[in-house]
């Protein structure tokens, strides 16, 4: 670390769970964001500020004039440009020394796996439960932690799923396949609280920032934020012994 990143990082330094050993697992890591609307622009902008050094921005969206009332890394003139690269722009101008990768395409498959395969920490920023699934699964497959956020209307949850604790449930166990109504949870028919997605995607880019430093405790369970009243829930959440995806690590991701 050099006199420039041990300035830029101070006030991490100062923090004796992170110091320097803490800023340089920061500095040595490779995140994996997936969506780079509500959810990922803090998530991204907060990440490259704190000194994440590779991050990989996915989305296969362009940017449309209703995003810019939550989506605070693009604006004008980004209109109908890529998301991923947009972002990427942004973060860029934050941190000039974070490396960006920019995937301009929805991942699925055995290409999201081997992306996944390639990062520490997955930061699941989508909007809909087709993509959730797949890339809860292929963090299961891969043994990659998944940091996930989600917002709706006037409500907020996040929840991490570690496949390397025992007690941790995945996504599915939470969520079981066949049980959700897609079409009934979408920004687009539903609306969306524009700041709310800030404080969900900054609690994603916290946790994240403390898995990969070692400082604190990871999230455990699912939090809920009711922002109307201000107030947040957490509940614990047990594995599903009977569930299909985290029961059966080692099969393939579904296309």
């Amino acid at each position: 670390m050099n006199d420039d990143a041990l300035l830029r990082y101070s006030r991490h330094i100062l923090l004796e769970p992170i110091g320097i050993e803490g800023q340089q697992r920061l500095l040595d890591a490779r995140v994996l964001i997936v969506g780079a609307g509500g959810l990922g622009s803090p998530a991204a902008m907060y990440l490259a500020a704190a000194g994440v050094g590779q991050l990989v921005l996915a989305d296969d969206d362009h940017v449309e004039i209703h995003n810019l009332q939550r989506q605070i890394a693009h604006g004008n003139r980004d209109i109908d440009r890529d998301k991923a690269e947009s972002a990427a722009e942004t973060v860029l101008a934050i941190n000039p020394d974070t490396r960006v990768e920019v995937l301009c395409e929805r991942l699925l498959g055995e290409r999201l796996a081997d992306v996944v395969a390639g990062v520490d920490v997955v930061l699941d920023c989508t909007d809909g439960f087709a993509s959730r699934y797949a890339i809860n699964e292929a963090c299961q497959r891969e043994g990659v932690v998944l940091v996930s956020g989600a917002v709706i209307r006037f409500s907020g949850q996040l929840a991490i799923y570690n496949p390397h604790d025992p007690h941790s449930p995945c996504y599915a166990c939470l969520y079981p396949p066949g049980e959700s109504d897609d079409d009934a949870l979408t920004c687009a028919e539903s609306g969306v609280a524009g700041p709310l997605v800030g404080v969900i995607g900054s609690f994603q880019a916290l946790e994240a920032l403390k898995l990969i430093s070692g400082a604190g405790t990871p999230h455990k369970g699912l939090s809920t934020f009711d922002a109307m009243s201000g107030q947040w829930r957490h509940f614990n959440v047990s594995r599903d012994p009977a569930c299909p995806v985290c029961q059966s690590r080692g099969q393939p991701a579904s296309a």
